[in-house]
């Protein structure tokens, strides 16, 4: 960038860096949303709840259902190039 073209869009920096800001905001949602680490400890927290009898097999079931559902949608996205 020349110095012209620097100092003509000198007014927008800020406008710039806000986005650049928000742009590493979002990657970072993303990282932690689409992390399947949560979701491994989830499903073993919820085995040791069924084998020492705090939750029945049917909310073990229906409980296990949406966690897989969850991993499949985070192999899903990373597949997907989302990361």
């Amino acid at each position: 960038m020349g110095l012209f073209t620097q100092l003509v869009t000198l007014p927008l920096a800020p406008v710039r860096g806000v986005v650049w800001v928000s742009e590493r905001v979002l990657e970072a949602a993303e990282d932690q949303y689409y992390d399947p680490a949560p979701i491994h400890r989830a499903l073993a927290a919820l085995e040791r709840q069924l084998l020492s009898g705090e939750i029945d097999e049917a909310t073990f079931d229906r409980r296990e259902d949406e966690l897989l559902d969850r991993l499949d949608e985070i192999t899903a996205y990373r597949a997907g190039g989302g990361t």
